[in-house]
């Protein structure tokens, strides 16, 4: 228990930081780089998009190469010096173009070496994040993880309470506190709290590590892939058996309850079917060659994979929604944004209510909600997991919809009082007017992102339950590499024929409610392709039978059963 601080404080201090600085970057790209907002929001959703990439890359080399304490070492380092070099680019006048007024057609625009700096330090950040964010929880659970200790299951209960209660304070922390000083202190201040803060995490991790239990790596879920892809390509010369065959060998774990492969994608299937016991097993019954032999579950488990990408696929158009975080801060400057007294909410904070909104739905839900619709669906879990994903994708329509509106209201009283030369002008309209759009898109989160994660988890193994949490990460950093395709089609579509854009630097006389209006069709559709994957799925969210024990399967002995 000791070692809990230490876990705890490194993802933390790195969230706050990563979150906070992603938040109010498309500002500082603004105001500082003299981006205009379609370069600005593309760099974010590009930097967003490869944060949630990374940690595929640093799963896989923890799992089995450097193991997880080396892995999330180096990523606090390289998250350090990142967040340093971006605070030397505040600090450092010549690391940046000279000042000028915002929205001057003389502002200079960066060169070659102030775009280097910057980008240097978003890709050290994003790479950093890659090396903590994938492996914390695990490394975490490694040092309470006893099976001797009859409290074995209540301690990591307890540890993965404070874990994800401290992830949610964080990016609450980040949204608020760091925008905040941002705002308020300026970026020099504002950059380098966070920078600060990973310094303390990097320094509470080395101080903690005599403590730690390092696990070493073992084999990763992305290797037995690759197995079974490279053994179904040597054995592609073998013949399949027919359907139903009893007098089939295939190779699995003793004591296996999936003791055949099943009949979707047939052609994986030759990669455990066994064509010479003599030449193909060891005496011990193992394989002797495992690039040409895999085990029937891990074969199944590739299977899985691929049976649910349809339905992973649907997430994508509602990760664009998710991360639209730019375009509402640019609005919220605008606006009136007193909160209480003389008060006012920083722009890039108002994706706060957002977060309230998920964290306290889902404790509304979890709490009281499900046992009563449970009575009534016959269904523990209240909804079914994929009922709650559609929900969450009306939602997301609905929250653009919204966004449209809002910002077709705000367009037009800025145009009555003569500010549509005016941009930066403050528009008679209270800020408050943005939080719906935020409320609908934190509930459409609650509702899709967590149903997709469950569903993922109830269709694979327990040992394959980090392929979930990849699968939900891979979807979101192809949301926002979307969202970037997005707002570039966007621009030139509209400026064509010399017309102003949709998403002119000027908000006054762009057309920001025609952008949103695209992302609510784009939903819409999106919604109907989801509907035709869940039918093409089938009827039940349950996975089949796995082995789903405690032993994992490089620790199990190999054996052939027939069939």
């Amino acid at each position: 228990m000791k070692t809990m601080p230490f876990v705890i404080a490194n993802e933390t201090f790195e969230r706050v930081a990563t979150v906070g600085l992603a938040a109010n970057m498309i500002l500082y790209l603004l105001n500082e780089y003299h981006f205009d907002n379609v370069i600005g929001a593309n760099i974010v959703s590009w930097w967003v998009a490869i944060t949630y990439f990374t940690p595929i890359f640093g799963a896989f080399l923890s799992d089995s190469y450097l193991g997880r304490y080396l892995v999330i070492s180096l990523g606090t380092f390289t998250t350090l010096i990142g967040t340093i070099l971006l605070w030397l680019t505040a600090l450092v006048k010549a690391a940046r173009p000279p000042p000028c007024t915002t929205g001057s057609e003389n502002c200079e625009k960066p060169n070659s070496g102030h775009l280097a700096i910057l980008f240097m330090s978003l890709a050290l950040m994003a790479v950093g994040a890659g090396g903590i964010r994938p492996c914390s929880l695990a490394f975490g659970a490694d040092q309470f993880d006893n099976p001797d200790n009859p409290n074995n299951k209540i301690i990591l209960q307890t540890f993965f309470n404070w874990y994800y209660a401290s992830v949610g304070v964080s990016i609450i922390v980040a949204v608020t506190i760091i925008v905040y000083i941002q705002t308020e202190k300026g970026w020099v201040v504002g950059f380098g709290v966070p920078a600060a803060l990973v310094l303390m995490a990097a320094v509470m991790f080395l101080v903690g590590s005599r403590l730690f239990v390092k696990v070493k790596p073992n084999k990763s879920l992305l290797t037995g892939f690759y197995q079974v892809v490279v053994a179904a390509w040597k054995n592609r010369h073998l013949d399949l058996p027919e359907k139903g065959c009893d007098d089939c060998w295939y190779y699995d774990d003793k004591g296996s309850k999936l003791t055949s492969p099943s009949e979707r994608v047939r052609f994986l299937n030759k990669a455990c079917l066994v064509a010479n016991p003599e030449t193909d097993l060891n005496p011990d019954g193992s394989a002797s060659d495992p690039r040409r032999l895999c085990t029937v579950k891990q074969v199944e488990g590739l299977k899985s994979v691929f049976k649910v990408l349809p339905l992973w696929s649907t997430g994508i158009m509602i990760s664009v929604t998710i991360s639209q975080h730019s375009f509402p801060v640019l609005q919220a400057r605008t606006l009136d944004r007193h909160f209480i007294g003389t008060f006012q909410i920083p722009p890039a904070s108002f994706m706060v209510f957002g977060i309230l909104t998920l964290t306290i739905w889902v404790a509304i839900y979890d709490r009281l909600l499900v046992p009563w619709i449970a009575k009534h669906t016959k269904n523990p879990r209240g909804l079914g997991l994929r009922q709650r994903m559609g929900i969450g994708l009306i939602l997301s329509c609905l929250a653009m919809a919204a966004s449209a509106l809002v910002e077709r209201e705000r367009r037009a009283r800025a145009i009555r009082q003569g500010l549509e030369n005016k941009p930066l002008a403050l528009v008679d309209m209270s800020g408050m007017w943005l939080i719906p759009q935020h409320c609908l898109t934190g509930l459409g989160e609650a509702f899709n992102a967590i149903g997709q994660i469950e569903f993922y988890y109830s269709q694979f193994p327990k040992n394959m339950t980090s392929i979930g949490v990849s699968l939900f990460s891979l979807g979101m950093g192809f949301g926002n590499l979307l969202a970037s395709l997005i707002v570039v089609a966007v621009d030139h579509c509209s400026k064509h024929g010399g017309k102003i854009s949709w998403v002119d630097d000027n908000l006054n006389k762009g057309h920001y409610d025609y952008y949103y209006w695209v992302l609510c069709f784009l939903s819409i559709g999106n919604f109907f392709y989801f509907l035709l994957c869940s039918w093409a799925f089938g009827s039940s969210d349950d996975g089949k039978i796995w082995d789903d024990d405690d032993e994992s399967d490089s620790n199990k002995e190999g054996g052939v059963l027939m069939h």
